[in-house]
């Protein structure tokens, strides 16, 4: 136990005294700060709204097409209106657009009773005003024809006035709490990708420190005085706290953000992401599982090469239940209680990637927690036991390429 908690002790604080610690640890924040400002100087700027000219045959229609546009408080468009338009009302319109002067034309002409429009702009990416500008006239020309058939104006607007449905959530005593399916798809996605990121980076960083111990002749000095389960348990206890040490800084960086008057216009209203207790308490427990499973995976993958390009090559199939995890988040929004989900959040490799955002759609029954930790804890045990006996054979083996039987030896030896 105590030669673990050096090893431990040395990989902690050799890593967290790195410069790619450092630089990493603040960089995410930096970057996620100044992803915060663009968006909130972007949605800033955004406030003076697109300034549009409408070109139509009809007044009546395109006072209506204007009247739809102004009811969209949040575009907050300036509209001109210029019906009946002539030929050479669109040809002035035109030229407008292209000395920058309005920002877009909306013509809107009609051949026998039958409505055809077209916008023109200045910008290829110009879909948003555009899709905004199809919503209103064709609810514009829904309007106009009513009224035609004799409903006032007021019973018009009754008739096409919407109705937004307001989503909940049933818990598993019957309550019903409000809800969001895109908050909650985009507290999933962020969650998993907190836990995946550290732990691959990590894991592949243990991988990594194996090669370079192949060529270190200090490490045939200590297995002679400690165990290859001892060198490799304290490796992996020290690296796993460089990386509680970095999330518990990011989570701190997250609360300074999320507390600042730029993150406020983006976390409030229907996109509030709230983080429960259970989540906060689950969420590192999981992450120390996954990265104990996988950096001890990637640690005897490593004891078996000789150089880090041939370990690159084994990385891509290491990592495919990640992605298998990644694949199967927008299924798992749409049906979290799936025989699929539960199977895979039962699966060791991909149980921590599948069990977090799982937690944020839909809470689990405890079993599945207790059978997904259990399984854990069992399958990391036995990658440890596994890994440990490739570690101290490999890290000694050199210029010899280990094949398939040559790997089952090692594991047979005591």
């Amino acid at each position: 136990m105590r030669n673990m908690l050096l090893i431990a002790r040395r990989e902690y604080l050799e890593q967290i005294r790195g410069r790619a610690f450092k630089f990493s640890t603040v960089l995410v924040p930096a970057l996620i700060f100044v992803m915060l400002g663009l968006s909130y100087l972007t949605g800033h700027h955004a406030e003076t709204g697109k300034h549009i000219a409408i070109a139509a045959d009809s007044a009546p229609l395109a006072n209506a097409i204007r009247g739809q546009m102004l009811d969209d408080k949040e575009a907050k468009f300036t509209v001109d209106v210029v019906a009946p338009a002539t030929a050479e009302d669109r040809a002035a319109l035109q030229t407008l657009v292209q000395n920058k002067a309005i920002d877009g034309v909306l013509s809107v002409t009609s051949s026998a009773g039958v409505p055809t429009a077209t916008y023109t702009s200045q910008s290829a990416g110009d879909f948003d005003t555009a899709e905004q500008l199809k919503r209103a006239l064709n609810q514009g020309l829904i309007d106009q024809r009513l009224i035609a058939r004799g409903l006032s104006p007021a019973e018009a607007d009754a008739l096409l006035k919407t109705v937004s449905i307001e989503t909940l959530q049933m818990n598993k005593q019957g309550k019903s709490a409000k809800s969001n399916g895109m908050a909650a798809f985009l507290k999933a996605f962020a969650m998993a990708f907190l836990l995946t990121m550290p732990i691959l980076l990590y894991g592949m960083d243990m991988a990594r420190s194996v090669i370079e111990d192949k060529s270190s002749r200090i490490f045939e000095v200590m297995l002679s005085v400690s165990r290859p389960e001892d060198l490799l348990t304290g490796k992996l206890l020290g690296v796993g706290a460089v990386g509680l040490t970095q999330i518990a800084i990011w989570v701190a960086a997250a609360v300074l953000i999320t507390g600042s008057a730029l993150a406020a216009p983006l976390l409030t209203g229907d996109f509030a992401i709230h983080i429960s207790w259970a989540e906060g308490l689950l969420f590192p427990l999981y992450f120390v599982l996954g990265f104990f499973l996988y950096s001890a995976f990637f640690s005897g993958l490593a004891a078996t090469c000789e150089t880090a390009q041939e370990l690159q090559m084994y990385m891509p199939l290491a990592v495919v239940p990640v992605w298998l995890s990644f694949g199967i988040l927008p299924f798992l929004l749409s049906d979290p209680g799936s025989v699929w989900a539960i199977a895979l959040s039962l699966f060791p490799p991909t149980a921590p990637f599948i069990m977090i955002p799982l937690m944020g759609l839909q809470t689990p029954p405890l079993w599945q927690f207790a059978a997904s930790i259990g399984l854990l804890i069992a399958a990391i045990w036995a990658v440890l036991w596994a890994s440990s006996r490739l570690y101290r054979v490999g890290i000694l083996m050199y210029g010899k390429r280990a094949t398939l039987p040559e790997l089952l030896r090692w594991l047979r030896y005591s």
